[in-house]
């Protein structure tokens, strides 16, 4: 109570900052989403990620061309440089930092950030989200100032792909102050006071922060890097789309991000019939990946039959052709047809509607009366499906093809922030949630189908393993996957794992979107990247033209 009352006096004291004053080199992007939390390891939220992209880098990223490079370091350690080296079962990883690096208080960015940062990332009562997991070293030797070594217990793929430091500086005391990781999720600076500079080590620092309302972010004074060419971005939330649509249309917002923050693809598909002209539109194939998690707790969906039904009963290419004009490709797994693991061989599950009433009938679902089957019990077959609101496809589309194969569904709408931060990270959903996630390059798919990354309690809700899924042929498949640097025996290892996926129907696979970006015609330098390392990570090249 004491830190939502403090966050709410803060906006209290906070001008409301108007659009229409506007000028070139300041940038109002409005977004449908607003963080529930701003630390850059707590909750896993694409518009946190969206945020925090403008002031804080991680290490590493993959550019627009997917290719690995240093944000924070000055060479990328790889085996044929040496700065990574085999070292018996393990290696060693070489992170030199880059020497003109500061947070925006002025402090340097050093060794002791990282070394703070692992210390905290390796505790498993940490309960931080994240890709690439600090825990993958099982110690640091400090060098110098801007150097360290890490040693990892063993050979990995993804040796060079590290993720943002946080400010020893600033969140030291905090984590002191909280005692414990329970408590520091409440005490963490983020969230108590996140316009604090010395939280961001980017181009940009937040000087302005209202809970549900806009974000503004100003230029690093302490940044050395390329001179951010806005002197303003403001991140303005309007949740209804409609509104959001008619606030760029009037000018009182300037953009809208396709980055899973702003419009979905049909809104800025009308968009662009009705304004062809009025701004520049982007739609940047991606590896977002729209899904429907199932819990295997709910009776109802014990039955793998029942899975496949739900599958089968789901006509995706229509749906995609329909409201996407076939520029979202079905997905058949977690892994996008561009990318060079995806399976040839893997199992296809079309429409199919009596297939899909065969299946149920096979597992003891009959039509009743009213059209909707039911068990040997009487019981109906209805299931309830969480998601966020304002989204056609998910409001009605998907409804009324589970019905017309004999299955009720109940859509249950939740703000993103409940949705995200409650109900999925506690898995509270009752059947099915529907979301997306931006997978990065490459990624491990550990992070949602390891059985150590289930969200518990006692793991303060770490990890993004929905589903639950707890699989030992699939968590020795990760392992290799992680560990193997050969690439034709990589395919092999990644071809088993989407097999298991696809045959035990754990998830219902919808599709990859591309990305709808609505830019401003003076916009220069923005360039979307199709993946989690998003275009903001790049935000100090944008500038009028």
């Amino acid at each position: 109570m004491k830190l939502r009352g403090f966050i709410a006096a803060a906006a209290l004291a906070l001008p409301l900052i108007s659009a229409g004053a506007q000028a070139k080199d300041e940038l109002v992007i409005g977004v449908a989403q607003f963080p529930s939390s701003m630390n850059p390891y707590y909750d896993s939220l694409t518009i946190k990620s969206y945020v925090l992209g403008f002031g804080i880098r991680p290490v590493t990223a993959f550019d627009k061309d997917w290719k690995l490079s240093c944000l924070l370091c000055t060479e990328l350690p790889t085996l044929e440089n040496g700065m990574a080296k085999v070292d018996g079962k393990g290696m060693a990883v070489t992170l030199k930092l880059k020497p003109d690096l500061n947070w925006g208080d002025g402090t340097p960015v050093t060794a002791k950030d990282v070394l703070f940062t692992w210390k905290l990332g390796r505790d498993p009562a940490s309960g931080f989200a994240n890709t690439h997991p600090w825990d993958r070293a099982t110690a640091i030797d400090v060098v110098d100032d801007k150097t360290v070594v890490l040693h990892l217990d063993k050979v990995r793929v993804d040796y060079n792909q590290w993720d943002t430091l946080l400010p020893a500086h600033v969140e030291g005391p905090a984590f002191e102050k909280a005692g414990n990781f329970a408590e520091y999720q409440k005490q963490t600076t983020f969230s108590r006071a996140p316009t604090t500079a010395g939280l961001y080590n980017g181009p940009f620092v937040m000087t302005a922060y209202q809970s549900g309302q806009q974000i503004v972010l100003e230029p690093n004074p302490n940044w050395k890097g390329t001179k951010p060419g806005l002197k303003r971005v403001i991140l303005k939330l309007i949740e209804n789309t409609a509104a959001l649509q008619a606030n760029l249309l009037s000018g009182d917002v300037d953009m809208v991000a396709g980055e899973g923050v702003g419009l979905t693809i049909d809104q800025v598909i009308a968009l662009r019939k009705a304004n062809p002209d009025k701004f520049e539109y982007i739609f940047k194939p991606s590896l977002t990946y729209e899904h429907i998690d199932l819990k295997l707790e709910n009776p109802m969906l014990a039955d793998v039959k029942v899975r496949r039904a739900l599958l089968a009963a789901i006509d995706r290419q229509t749906l995609v052709d329909r409201l996407f004009e076939g520029m979202q490709p079905v997905a058949d797994s977690w892994v996008n047809r561009l990318d060079p693991y995806a399976s040839k061989d893997l199992a296809r599950f079309p429409y199919d509607p009596n297939l899909a009433r065969a299946l149920l009938a096979e597992a003891g679902w009959k039509p009743g009366s009213d059209g909707i089957c039911r068990n040997a019990a009487g019981e109906k077959l209805s299931l309830e499906i969480n998601t966020t609101a304002g989204n056609k496809l998910r409001e009605a589309v998907l409804q009324n093809m589970w019905k017309a194969s004999c299955i009720e569904v109940t859509i249950r709408n939740e703000p993103a922030r409940t949705l995200f931060g409650e109900t999925l990270k506690k898995r509270q959903f009752a059947a099915m949630i529907m979301y997306a996630w931006s997978s990065g390059v490459g990624d491990s798919p550990r992070s949602t189908l390891g059985s150590d990354k289930i969200p518990t309690a006692a793991n303060n809700w770490g990890g993004n393993n929905g589903i639950a899924f707890n699989d030992a042929r699939m968590d020795q498949l990760i392992e290799l996957a992680e560990t193997e640097l050969d690439t034709a025996k990589q395919k092999v290892i990644w071809a088993e794992m989407q097999k298991i996926y696809a045959e035990k129907v754990l998830v219902l696979p919808l599709f990859f979107r591309a990305d709808p970006h609505v830019v401003p015609k003076w916009l220069d330098g923005y360039t979307p990247t199709g993946h989690s390392d998003m275009s903001i990570l790049f935000s100090e090249n944008w500038k009028s033209k």
